[in-house]
């Protein structure tokens, strides 16, 4: 089977769904980010702070193009793992991506109590997030497909991944209570 590979931003619930599609495709999980640290023998925060960002979405590249050539696997990413193009490129090459999303006071909700989230560790964590999705937005949508995760249950957006991975017609690109409006709009 294709690699299934969910992208988007933090705490829309890639983790989670990944590892129960996992296992119900009976595939194998692998997490982008616990790779890197293993690699690396540190947190994400720690190579953040040492190394900075652009030393981070290097190794991440690396690991991409790694995870990318193999197959029958769930691969969850981090949230700014799509920024750039090569990785969405070698995703592709062996697999269905599908972009998580979900609205800024959910994900402002779900990553509140964590503190090993380095882009959140600011004064105004819900600004941040607001401009961070902004700026990701474009390669968000460069996704195969897009699950709007806010006001769905975990088992409803499992049910849908299933669905697009097993190629059965799985309705509008977009999903979500939100998504209507958008996919009306494709549509004209």
């Amino acid at each position: 089977m294709k690699n299934i590979i969910l992208v988007g931003f933090m705490g829309t619930g890639k983790t989670t769904i990944a590892t129960q599609v996992a296992n119900r495709l009976k595939m194998k999980y692998v997490s982008t980010d616990s790779l890197i640290e293993k690699r690396e023998k540190r947190t994400i925060n720690e190579i953040f702070t040492d190394s900075g960002e652009e030393y981070f979405r290097g190794v991440e590249s690396d690991v991409v193009r790694e995870v990318s050539q193999a197959h029958n696997m769930v691969i969850d990413t981090g949230g700014g793992a799509v920024l750039k193009d090569e990785n969405i490129v070698n995703f592709k090459s062996q697999g269905v991506v599908i972009c998580l999303t979900a609205d800024t006071e959910i994900i402002l909700e779900r990553t509140k109590k964590y503190k090993h989230r380095p882009l959140l560790n600011v004064m105004d964590p819900k600004r941040k997030i607001r401009d961070l999705l902004a700026k990701r937005e474009g390669f968000y949508a460069k996704a195969d497909h897009s699950i709007d995760t806010g006001k769905l249950t975990v088992r409803q957006v499992v049910e849908e991944i299933v669905k697009i991975a097993s190629g059965e017609p799985s309705g509008p690109r977009t999903v979500g209570p939100e998504a209507e409006i958008r996919n009306r709009r494709e549509k004209s």
